[in-house]
């Protein structure tokens, strides 16, 4: 009798052990920083693995997830006109091949994004060297997306939807888009960090309903309470618990530096510790390009900022103009920092940094555009 009351107190204090494990929030100090940042860093630039065949077209904001063994990669392409999303596939995440789009130029002049849709994957798994796999929600793939009406780069008002394909996302196929924005500058609950127009937005589960909702959507936007068109851009967060019904989070940005942009949050699960990639770029006193950082929170909510080197920041012919817009992975204990190069000449490829030497990409951009005299 004695021995099963010790195996029973023996149980419950592993219990109890476990569950204080499971709720206990490490503190974000200086030494977690630093834990992340060397488990991060991609010292080692392979180089270009995306690039236009020709001048009339950029490439940007690479998405990647895994599938039936192999790697995929959603990405925008601009022509001109606006922002369309693409797809392309890998075997060994640096050679790639085209697919096809996934999110087109409307044909229908009504739609509110008739000329811009640029897409993100959604609700992928976010754990550290995992899955990577997209993940569905009522039978679904989504892909939430800002968009407009507007033509030229990034232009006019831009608001963020949400779209959707019960398909394989595997396939280069037109994915089906809710018929109004889930989120607008226009919204009368806009707020001074959203109210000029929306950018990039990184849809996660919040599986232990930190928000006391399902899902978490961080965006950046520009917005100012005084000069709309002349404020910063700020990450801030929305919530939902449908993916078609949003609303505002918080009473201010989680991710503001004032000055320049602060964007294009990608958020990982590393060990006890959620961290966001972003990047950066014209801050006051600072490498006055575009860079990629870091921040580290144990609640979605709550961010510290990391304040050491540059995760990416311009070194190479290839993007000596910005070295921006993240998006990680690790596979096989190798981490790939994909991201967006831009070159002097504003020709703007898909670029990858490494944790492991991995030699050096074949891939070049084409001849540049000849500057007019």
């Amino acid at each position: 009798m004695k021995i099963k009351y010790l195996i029973i107190a023996i149980t419950t204090l592993f219990i109890s052990s476990c569950a204080t494990t499971k709720y206990k929030k490490r503190e974000i100090n200086e030494t977690v920083m630093q834990e992340i940042y060397n488990e991060i860093k991609t010292p080692y630039k392979y180089g270009l693995v995306m690039v236009p065949t020709d001048n009339s077209y950029k490439m940007d904001c690479p998405s990647v997830f895994r599938k039936d063994g192999k790697w995929f990669m959603t990405y925008l392409i601009y022509g001109g006109r606006g922002y369309e999303t693409w797809l392309a596939e890998s075997d060994d995440l640096l050679h790639w091949k085209h697919l096809g789009k996934v999110m087109s130029f409307s044909e229908n002049e009504q739609h509110w994004d008739v000329n811009q849709k640029a897409g993100y994957i959604s609700l992928q798994d976010p754990t550290w060297g995992g899955s990577y796999e997209w993940e569905k929600y009522d039978d679904k793939y989504w892909m939430s997306y800002f968009g407009g009406d507007s033509k030229g780069y990034e232009a006019g008002v831009l608001s963020i939807g949400m779209a959707y394909t019960k398909e394989s996302p595997t396939k280069a196929h037109e994915f089906e888009r809710l018929e109004n924005p889930v989120l607008s500058p226009k919204d009368k609950d806009a707020r001074w960090w959203d109210n000029s127009t929306m950018y990039k937005n990184s849809v996660i589960r919040d599986k232990d309903k930190v928000t006391g909702h399902n899902f978490i959507m961080y965006y950046n936007a520009r917005g100012d309470s005084v000069n709309p068109a002349k404020g910063a851009e700020r990450i801030a967060m929305a919530v939902s618990n449908d993916m078609k019904k949003w609303k505002r989070y918080g009473d201010k940005p989680l991710i503001n530096h004032h000055k320049g942009i602060s964007g294009d949050a990608y958020i990982q699960r590393i060990n006890d510790t959620w961290v966001m990639f972003y990047f950066g770029a014209f801050w006051t006193g600072w490498n006055q390009g575009a860079f990629n950082r870091f921040a580290v929170s144990n609640d979605l909510v709550n961010w510290t900022d990391w304040k050491g080197e540059d995760l990416i920041k311009s070194s190479e012919p290839y993007d000596d103009m910005f070295a921006h817009k993240s998006f990680v992975v690790k596979h096989d204990g190798v981490v790939y920092h994909f991201y967006c190069a831009v070159n002097k000449a504003e020709q703007r490829g898909i670029a990858v940094a490494t944790s492991k030497d991995l030699g050096k990409s074949d891939t070049n951009f084409v001849a540049p555009p000849e500057k007019k005299k």
